[in-house]
């Protein structure tokens, strides 16, 4: 089992068939004001998520993060249907396998998703002035890939803490509107943590911040889709190939192309 396979990636695969949606005048100032004010809240929340995490004061890294996706999803406005939260009734803590079209997933699920959810994530985010630090001393799991064992057992660690953990199971960020096939980080996470998987499918949010983008494409909607737990006990770290192929036929199914 690497440490790679329980990346959230950076890097963005597509295929020709991704396409943004056209913009006028007013879509263009809009998205160009949106992400300046973007990155400004960003930065505002990541001093205080970051003052959160080195005081340990870890639901109120939850409190700010909230209110960071919440924030960004509405300057850009960008509308979140969700269904299935009901699913999540009565869960203490769950690993989440989702897909993974942009950036505005870690948005909305960071905004909407009840509890404390937290995400997993590559080194690379810890060159991100503050945005890094707050990563790192607020629960979430940044992945050295050359850490070996050492990563894996942080994140154990930190999971069986009380959080919530998102893992996006592609390994990168796909805006070509399809499911790719899922690594099985996540389900191997939940196995070892003993925790319930939740297949959460997230669709329409490729189209918001394009490949080689530099200014969001604001208005739409995305739609989130959180399917029904499945539970991890009595499975062994060998079952996580049959659970991570469970988690994305689950997904699979509630995704959708038109939102």
């Amino acid at each position: 089992m690497s440490v790679q396979s329980i990346c959230m990636g950076n890097h963005v695969e597509t295929s020709p068939i991704a396409a943004a949606r056209p913009r006028g005048i007013f879509s263009f100032v809009w998205g160009v004001v949106a992400t300046a004010l973007s990155a400004i809240w960003t930065m505002f929340c990541a001093i205080g998520a970051a003052i959160g995490g080195t005081l340990g004061k870890h639901h109120a890294v939850t409190v700010v993060t909230r209110a960071w996706g919440r924030g960004i999803i509405a300057v850009c406005g960008i509308r979140v249907e969700i269904e299935g939260l009901e699913n999540l009734a009565g869960l203490k803590s769950f690993v989440m396998v989702a897909n993974h079209q942009s950036f505005f997933d870690i948005f909305a699920l960071a905004a909407y998703i009840p509890g404390e959810p937290r995400f997993v994530g590559k080194k690379e985010l810890l060159k991100i002035p503050i945005v890094g630090y707050a990563m790192q001393h607020g629960g979430h799991i940044v992945i050295d890939r050359d850490a070996g064992g050492q990563a894996i057992r942080k994140a154990v660690k930190v999971i069986k803490s009380g959080f919530d953990m998102c893992v996006f199971a592609e390994g990168h960020r796909f805006n070509d509107n399809r499911i790719h096939e899922f690594n099985d980080g996540g389900a191997w996470l939940a196995i070892l943590c003993k925790l319930p998987a939740v297949p959460i499918s997230i669709s329409g949010s490729g189209g918001f911040f394009p490949r080689g983008a530099k200014i969001v494409v604001p208005g739409g909607t995305m739609r989130i889709r959180i399917g029904k737990p499945i539970s991890t006990e009595g499975m062994r770290s060998a079952d996580r190939t049959e659970l991570t192929r469970r988690l994305e036929e689950a997904v699979r199914a509630s995704f959708t192309t038109e939102v």
